[in-house]
């Protein structure tokens, strides 16, 4: 039995191999339906991010041991299925993908759905796109009234159940390592209620969302945004779900005489609030606290404006050291983390031994039920077609002994003739043979 992770990631493979080997639902849909109809695994979940594609295989038929055959040409395998569905050459592929087996393979899953395996150390979202993943695959194989294996299911729910000890037991979330989450977690440094204030975020690009997702997160509820172009100002309210009021560049100044906290990132090669504005600004505003944070490069806001009397402005360099020390801190955490994942992983796979152990005494013991009840059966014909019963009690018990002891005895000759000497006095201390 055997678990196995396929994967590719940011560390392995540039953007542009990730982007040719991301499943969307309806390739994920045929890359199940292809390993079901084929054998390649009994079940696997298929976790597709813009940093990594890997594939958790469980195939209970399969030697765990990496250096046996049947292994490595399963692994094989798994790899020309990989390149065909992706239409992509097989070497060329071969080099820039991992694998990684039962043990190894938990701890990975486990480091993955932490944060600990991401781009940007920590980083939150990964684990609900794990938790995606295995719904997808679970509703698949419920739709084809299939369950996932029960080991590939317990592997997942303690990787969950990991990941949550990993964030209330460290603070490897705790501390922002993005632009724009730091300039979120700067704001509420200084304000500490987001629902009594008005913001102003000028731009309308990937930055100022993600900023204007945190700020919704922590409850801001009136905020206006300045762009350049209308309909894309309007694109970024309907995305967000959220009422904005929209201004354009032009209408700068009055954003200004209404903000509480402003938040700038645009391409514009020019400044776009000058000193002098903030000080028309503060006056209309009776000089009220402001804060301004400028996290566009070059520069949207005149540097001067910090000069003014109530305004607190800050640039994407100083966002930049809070970044620096909040990853350094993270790092420590890390480690903590990583201790977590390295028990979990170890606890998991201790149960997968135990099942292992337990499969293989159950299916010797079915084997020697078959045996019996077969041997019975003709038994009990030859008794009722008149034989000696005698005979036939005695021929049995012999057939019977023969039969179980056959495979041990095989077994025994094996390692004697391989010059197993440690198998040979573990298997004959188990059997009680040692003098």
């Amino acid at each position: 039995m055997t678990i196995l992770v396929l994967g590719i990631n940011h560390k392995t493979a540039s953007v542009g191999l990730r982007e040719k080997v991301a499943f969307v639902d309806s390739k994920r849909e045929l890359a199940l339906k292809q390993i079901q109809e084929s054998g390649l695994a009994e079940s696997v979940v298929i976790l597709s991010t813009c940093n990594r594609t890997e594939l958790y295989f469980h195939q209970p038929n399969i030697s765990p041991h990496k250096e046996s055959d049947d292994n490595i040409k399963w692994r094989e395998q798994c790899l020309k299925w990989f390149a065909q569905v992706h239409q992509l050459d097989e070497k060329a592929l071969g080099e820039c993908l991992y694998f990684k087996q039962n043990l190894d393979a938990a701890n990975h899953l486990m480091n993955v759905a932490s944060g600990l395996d991401s781009l940007i150390l920590g980083e939150p979202q990964i684990l609900g796109q794990v938790k995606q993943a295995y719904q997808y695959s679970e509703d698949f194989y419920q739709q084809h009234h299939k369950t996932i294996s029960t080991k590939l299911s317990r592997l997942f729910q303690r990787t969950f159940a990991t990941a949550k000890r990993v964030r209330s037991e460290t603070e490897i979330g705790s501390q922002a390592v993005s632009v724009a989450y730091a300039a979120c977690g700067l704001a509420r440094q200084i304000f500490d209620n987001f629902g009594k204030l008005r913001f102003l975020l000028v731009g309308a690009g990937e930055t100022i969302e993600l900023v204007a997702r945190y700020l919704i997160q922590h409850g801001a509820k009136n905020m206006m945004v300045a762009n350049r172009t209308h309909i894309r100002a309007e694109m970024l309210a309907e995305k967000l779900n959220f009422p904005m009021q929209i201004l354009s560049l032009s209408a700068l100044q009055l954003g200004l005489n209404q903000a509480d906290v402003v938040i700038s990132s645009t391409g514009s090669a020019d400044t776009l609030i000058t000193k002098e504005m903030v000080e028309i600004a503060q006056k209309q505003r009776q000089f009220d606290p402001l804060l301004l944070i400028d996290i566009a490069v070059p520069r949207d806001i005149d540097e001067k404006v910090g000069e003014l009397e109530g305004v607190y402005s800050y640039s994407v360099d100083d966002l930049q050291n809070i970044i620096q020390r909040n990853m350094a801190q993270r790092e420590e955490a890390a480690k903590q983390a990583a201790e977590i994942v390295k028990e979990e992983s170890k606890a998991f796979f201790e149960w997968l031994k135990q099942q292992q152990s337990s499969d293989l005494i159950k299916r010797y013991r079915q084997d020697a039920e078959y045996i019996r009840q077969e041997l019975l059966d003709k038994a009990l014909q030859a008794i009722t077609q008149g034989q000696d019963s005698e005979k036939v009690i005695s021929e049995l018990s012999y057939k019977l002994t023969n039969q179980l002891l056959h495979i041990p005895t095989q077994a025994l000759q094996a390692m004697a003739k391989s010059g197993n000497s440690t198998g040979l006095q573990s298997f004959s201390k188990a059997l009680r043979l040692e003098e």
